[in-house]
Parts: structure tokens; C-alpha cells; sequence
């Protein structure tokens, strides 16, 4: 993509990529690179759970953050006029497709409706010695732009109950180091970040004191984050209005440092599912409502596939006659909604109509024309 992207990679790394297609054909399935793209498969006692996206471009004790947080927490900054504007990154799967079939029939509503807007940067992979410079690509093309971009950290431990998603760090310790690398590429300048899809909404396969040992590790994550680049605005894991009550996921959002503004700018609802915005509007209130805490923390909502709601079986894997929900914006005109965000990368196969992480034409234009 010229201008910009659903986006899953990063300079540096080529897990998740697509090359593009042999020759320029029409095919209805790219060709992925080196590593697959993770996929959560929910479990039999969670109503569609969201399947956690696809992959960038990309206990024990922990050691503290590199920077010590100050004591005080910082008042929210009102937005900045530049930041209406989110950052459209150069890299992806759908782009790769884009300029390898433009005799394709459905390029020009794909690369209209899909290809020509901002999503989110996935980082899943754990690759220490990578990552730093590997974020900085990314918030640097942002800042050069004086655009926003959005970066989804993606590597705790048991970050999908042994599903089809599991990676990550080999344990706490090194993921708390790992959060320490992530948040030295991000910059000075604005930047949402997706801490940890799932990692909230479902951790009923922990014991008790895994839960406590995760709780604290993503508290250390928020905290070394904010610290790192106080302009960075990161966000904790609200998991969607399908699924846990409210009062149980403001719970474990407490429990993970999410009221806490030296930490977070509050939640994110709704990645990679399809619930209607209005629900997870009313649901995400409801969250920050029970969750307490400053009340500058606001949520973001994933709108990639959410256009025509659920389905009514309760499908996840890339159910028939969903479509692309609302564009991605950081003005939603609702009280405590920061954006609605492109989380999910729109046209990427939860692993039916396509491999799993990698752009599927034929389900992209499906979200398009909500077939």
C-alpha cells in the first residue's frame, strides 16, 4: 500500500508477511512466510471469545521498569489536533496483495475500504534482540507524519490457554524484559498501544497465583510504557460485551493496574470479535464505571468486522455475513470512547477461509459488500 494499511508487519522480522502473489495473479490465498500468524480458538466455556489477531512483522520474579516512574500521576493531556489523524504504516499483507493483482475485480473496493486505512501494528513474536528497533519503525513513520500510530504488544506467557496462539516469553520475568525493549522503541511523540489482547478477559485456566503473578507483570508493563514515553497512550485488555460481566473484568483490570493513570489511559474492547459499537460503547462505560480510578481513563474499540453485529450462532471463525464496521477514528463523539480502532487486521483469516494471520481476498471482500 502506497498510502497506508491494515498493517501485521514490521521492518525487520517476516513473521506473518506475505509475499507478494507469483506473476501478479488473482489468488484467493497468499503465500505466507517463515511463521504463521497466531489464532485463539475460544474455549468451551467462554461465549465467542475474541480470536486474537495476527502477528507482526514482526513465574518468577521480574526486574524492575529501566525508568522509575514518578510517584505522582500525571493528568490526561487533551488530544492534540494531530492526533484525529491515526498512522497509516506502508507494510502489509493486504498491500502486498493490492499491487500484485490490480486486474483483480475487487482490488479497488479492497484497497478503498481495506487497504487505505490505518490498523494496528501486531507485535507477537518473542524476539528480544529485535524489538526495540522494530517498534521505533514504526512510531518514528508515525511522528515523521505527525500521525498516530497504533502498536499491539503481544507476548505474555499463556497469553491464549494453550489455543492455537500460544508463544510468547518463555515466562514473566523475560516478558517483563521484553516490555522493557518494547517501550524503548516507542519515541517521544503519541502512540496507542494494545497491551495484551486476552490477557484479561481470559485467565480462568490460571491458578491463583498465576493470576496474581500476571496481574502484577502487566501492571510493571503499564507502568514501565507510560514511563518510557509519557505521551504513549496504552490501553488494558476490556475483553468485549460477549463475553465477561462488566464487574468481573473492572476486577481484573484493577488487579492489573489499570486504574491507575501512572499506568494506563484506560481500555480496549471488542478486538478481533464483532460486536455491534453501541454495545461495546455501553459495555466499555460500564467497565471504566466499575473499574474506578481517574476519570480521564477513557476505551477504544475494535470496529474492524463489527458492522453487521454477531453472528447468531455464536461463529468466531470468519462467519459469513459479517462486514467492515466503522473507520477508524480518534473522534467518536461519545463520553470516554478515545477511538474506534482497526485492531483486528480486516481480510485476515481466523483460519477458515484462509490460513490463519494471512489476507484472504476472497473474505476481504466479503467484509467489504458484508457477504
Amino acid at each position: 500500500m502506497a498510502a497506508g494499511a491494515s498493517v501485521v508487519v514490521v521492518i525487520g522480522t517476516v513473521s506473518g508477511v506475505l509475499a507478494a502473489a507469483d506473476g501478479g495473479g488473482a489468488s484467493d490465498e497468499s503465500k505466507p512466510q517463515e511463521t504463521r500468524a497466531p489464532k485463539l480458538e475460544p474455549l468451551p466455556a467462554v461465549p465467542t471469545p475474541s480470536p486474537s489477531a495476527s502477528a507482526s512483522k514482526s513465574p518468577k520474579a521480574s526486574k524492575s521498569p529501566s525508568k522509575k516512574p514518578s510517584s505522582k500521576a500525571p493528568a490526561r493531556k487533551p488530544k492534540s489536533a494531530s492526533s484525529n489523524r491515526l498512522y497509516l504504516h506502508g507494510d502489509s499483507q493486504v498491500l502486498d496483495w493490492v499491487r500484485a493483482n490490480r486486474s483483480d475485480p475487487r482490488r479497488p473496493q479492497i484497497e478503498a475500504q481495506i487497504a487505505d486505512r490505518p490498523a494496528a501494528v501486531w507485535f507477537a513474536d518473542y524476539s528480544p534482540d529485535t524489538i526495540t528497533s522494530r517498534v521505533r519503525a514504526v512510531t518514528a513513520g508515525g511522528s515523521a507524519r505527525g500521525q498516530v500510530p497504533t502498536v499491539v504488544a503481544y507476548a505474555i506467557p499463556d497469553r491464549d490457554c494453550g489455543g492455537h496462539s500460544q508463544g510468547g516469553a518463555p515466562d514473566l520475568g523475560a516478558y517483563d524484559a521484553w516490555v522493557e525493549k518494547f517501550a524503548a522503541g516507542l519515541g517521544s511523540s503519541e502512540v496507542i498501544v494494545i497491551l495484551e489482547p486476552d490477557s484479561l478477559a481470559q485467565f480462568d485456566c490460571l491458578s491463583a497465583d498465576q493470576r496474581a503473578a500476571r496481574f502484577a507483570s502487566l501492571a510493571r508493563a503499564g507502568r514501565t510504557l507510560k514511563a518510557a514515553n509519557p505521551n504513549a497512550r496504552v490501553y488494558y485488555d476490556g475483553g468485549h460485551s460477549g463475553w465477561n460481566s462488566a464487574a468481573k473484568q473492572a476486577g481484573a483490570l484493577r488487579q492489573a493496574g489499570a486504574a491507575s493513570s501512572a499506568s494506563s489511559d484506560g481500555i480496549f474492547t471488542n478486538v478481533s470479535n464483532f460486536h455491534r459499537t453501541e454495545d461495546e460503547v455501553t459495555f466499555a462505560q460500564s467497565v471504566l464505571s466499575a473499574m474506578g480510578g481517574s476519570s480521564g481513563l477513557g476505551a477504544v474499540i475494535d470496529t474492524s468486522r463489527n458492522g453487521n453485529g454477531p453472528p447468531a450462532d455464536g461463529e468466531w471463525c470468519d462467519p459469513a455475513g459479517r462486514k467492515l464496521g466503522r473507520p477508524p477514528t480518534l473522534s467518536t463523539g461519545q463520553s470516554r470512547i478515545d477511538a474506534y480502532l482497526w485492531i483486528k487486521l480486516p481480510g485476515e483469516s481466523d483460519g477458515c477461509k484462509g490460513k490463519p494471520g494471512t489476507f484472504t481476498p476472497s473474505y476481504a471482500y466479503d467484509l467489504v459488500t458484508g457477504g
